[in-house]
């Protein structure tokens, strides 16, 4: 299976929910009375469609070919004013950072971001009132009770927004994918040209004494990728909800470091200004074929308001320093 089957941030759902069952209109009747009062129970309440976190997913996929999901009705009232069963509910398991819109309107209806939360997508419909309900002095014995409420049907989006620690922010061929690949168990596709990377890779990075922090490479952004270009969009919204962004940029730039580094910022701040209030780091990549002289010369061309590193992933170059200052990053 290739890296971009099994990654799905974007489901399009139907959801049903299921019917309230109408309420009894039953009257009281045993050896011992003929004529008794009302005593028909309500009806069952609709079953809703639900969304749960799990923290154990990481995708949409099991939801990509679920298109339709349908809850129970719920049971009709009976008699002694027993209420009827309510409807099935379906429970959608989905990762955490999943957000759930409505798909005419686009209006975000909530987020799901701890594990075992769940929130009603679809409610079901409210079961019918039982004719004891309606029963009055002057009214006695009411012969109606109340039908149940119909279930909704209505599409819905879930969309998936990475929650990570650090997110890796460069343009294609930054060596996002390989630095992953060296500090965690992740096995990106790495290749020399641009967009290896089209959906985002997640490693799980370890850390001194146990610790460990999630580390995500977001697709490349291009010039223009805050105005839709390329894979704009689609990748610059996982970006959002990472907590400490590393900016980086590979030595051997035809730009200067800091005009590449601008330019990302750029495109980030364009998309969504409260990115740039994000904390940040900046990695020159690829600094091994770099001597001590020439590294002190690219020094002083640095951006001054970003803690910078040189790292080489290949080389192993400053990796246990670079994780130090985002650990200090993430903790701050």
């Amino acid at each position: 299976m290739s890296q971009g089957s099994n990654f799905v941030d974007y489901v399009k759902i139907c959801c049903r929910s299921g019917h309230g069952g109408s309420g009894s209109a039953h009257l009281h009747r045993d050896k011992f009375t003929a004529t008794g009062g009302p005593d028909g129970g309500d009806g069952g309440r609709g079953g809703h469609v639900i969304v749960k976190g799990n923290a154990q997913l990481w995708t949409l996929l099991h939801l990509k070919f679920r298109k339709h999901v349908i809850a129970g009705d719920g049971d009709p009232g009976g008699s002694s004013l027993s209420t009827g069963k309510t409807g099935r509910d379906e429970i959608l398991e989905v990762p955490l950072g999943t957000i759930a819109k409505n798909a005419e309107t686009g209006e975000v209806l909530f987020e799901i971001t701890t594990d075992g939360e769940t929130r009603i997508l679809t409610d079901g419909g409210r079961g019918g009132l039982g004719n004891w309900h309606f029963k009055t002095a002057t009214r006695q014995t009411p012969r109606f009770a109340q039908p149940g409420e119909d279930g909704k049907e209505e599409w819905n989006v879930l969309e998936l927004k990475i929650l990570a620690d650090v997110g890796l922010v460069g343009f294609p061929n930054a060596g996002k994918s390989t630095l992953l690949s060296v500090v965690s168990a992740a096995k990106p596709e790495i290749a020399d040209y641009a967009f290896t990377t089209i959906v985002p890779n997640l490693g799980i990075v370890a850390y001194r004494g146990g610790k460990s922090f999630v580390m995500a490479d977001i697709p490349g952004i291009i010039e223009g990728a805050s105005q839709g270009k390329g894979l704009g969009f689609r990748f610059l919204r996982h970006i959002e909800r990472n907590s400490v962004l590393l900016f980086m940029v590979p030595a051997d730039t035809t730009r200067t470091i800091n005009e590449e580094y601008q330019i990302l910022l750029h495109e980030l701040k364009e998309y969504n200004p409260e990115l740039i209030h994000k904390p940040r780091v900046l990695a020159v990549t690829k600094s091994d074929m770099l001597d001590d002289e020439l590294q002190q010369e690219m020094k002083k061309e640095l951006p001054a308001d970003i803690p910078s590193i040189f790292i080489s992933s290949v080389a192993q170059k400053n990796i246990n320093e670079l994780k130090d200052l985002l650990w200090k990053e993430i903790n701050k």
